[in-house]
């Protein structure tokens, strides 16, 4: 099956084919090696120690080379369809492989408490969690931000920026061998955002309430939490609902460094798959909300540490001293164990009726 980026109603959606389970985008034949990474031999270890509360499988495998890598889905919580759902992102970016970190080091916590934590296990009964830590194997087998096709897979998606953006940041169509290509006009889309795309909107069939967090690294000193838009200034629909988590983030998770900003405030691009999936999201299910966060790891803070990184490709984005990882590691665990206890309990904190009015006024007063 061939997938590509259609217009449908005016709205840019996936093709998915008609596929009520998620399907292989790219069929790769069976005698064609599978590859491996450190991480994904890492969550099939958590996937069997855990089993059959945490299950494992392939949402797709992308060709690279001789070999084959697999782009993994890992659940773990209730399998009813109407449960809130949190889901954690990674590796969108193979270069970025802190953000892949940073989940499977989530994953493995919850998995080391399922022995013990009381606490834990009612929160997986009212409550879903997905985790899909590499999202695109090639890029990280390669030790590059694009998927092995040279496309970047956030400025991919058939969005466009409502204003000008930054000439090669914003998103261009030039070549793959410049950074933040989008792919040609009309071709098809990349396997691993296709994954992505058919896993988000599975899943969120029924939800009540959903909010992910796609863990990136690489701009400014701070932390910073993302939300839509990244193609326009505008307000989102569920703005109440990002400023109403603010609030409890805030009062919560106490001494945290999360900056909880529209990603508009810092630039725009074309090709934001996260606001195509919220696009998608508003058009199929308006009433009920979808926070997508990106968490924007402070890289340069890093390299203010230790200048040397300048000169690694890879430490632009990734921690380098260990010390420096495992600290990165212990403050981002707790943010996102937090995510997952709002989502189970958002009943609790989200705005209804008049509240949403007054959160909205306060958003735009805070970002607007």
């Amino acid at each position: 099956m061939t997938e590509r980026w259609q217009q449908h109603d005016g709205r840019p959606v996936v093709a998915l084919g008609g596929a009520t389970e998620l399907a292989v985008p790219v069929p790769v034949s069976e005698s064609v090696p599978p590859l491996d990474l450190p991480e994904l031999a890492e969550l099939r270890a958590l996937a069997q120690q855990a089993a059959p509360l945490l299950r494992m499988r392939t949402a797709c495998d992308v060709p690279l080379g001789r070999g084959r890598l697999p782009v993994p889905v890992l659940t773990l919580g209730s399998d009813d369809p109407r449960a809130p759902l949190a889901l954690f992102v990674g590796g969108v970016h193979g270069l970025e492989r802190i953000g892949t970190q940073v989940v499977i080091a989530y994953l493995r916590s919850l998995v080391m408490r399922l022995s013990w934590d009381d606490a834990l296990h009612r929160l997986l009964e009212q409550a879903r969690l997905v985790f899909m830590p590499v999202v695109n194997p090639g890029g990280m087998w390669l030790g590059t931000r694009a998927n092995p096709q040279g496309i970047d897979l956030m400025r991919a998606a058939p969005v466009e920026a409502e204003e000008r953006v930054s000439p090669l940041v914003g998103g261009h169509r030039l070549s793959p061998r410049l950074p933040w290509y989008r792919g040609p006009a009309g071709g098809p889309a990349p396997a691993e955002s296709t994954a992505l795309c058919e896993l988000i909107e599975q899943e969120l069939a029924e939800r009540p309430f959903a909010i992910a967090v796609d863990c990136h690294s690489g701009f400014g000193l701070a932390d910073r939490l993302w939300f839509p838009w990244a193609c326009s200034r505008a307000p989102i629909e569920h703005l109440p609902e990002v400023h109403a988590f603010g609030e409890i983030l805030d009062h919560s998770l106490l001494h945290h460094r999360y900056v909880l900003e529209p990603q508009s405030r810092q630039y725009l691009t074309h090709g934001d798959l996260w606001d195509h999936l919220y696009r998608r999201a508003c058009a199929t299910a308006p009433g009920r909300p979808f926070l997508p966060l990106t968490l924007e790891m402070g890289s340069w803070l890093w390299v203010k540490k230790n200048p040397l990184q300048l000169f690694s490709r890879r430490g632009l984005f990734n921690p380098g001293l260990p010390h420096r990882e495992q600290r990165v590691l212990r403050r981002h665990v707790h943010g996102l164990d937090f995510v997952a206890r709002a989502a189970s309990s958002w009943q609790r904190w989200a705005p209804l009726g008049e509240a949403r009015e007054t959160h909205r006024q306060r958003a735009l007063r805070r970002w607007f």
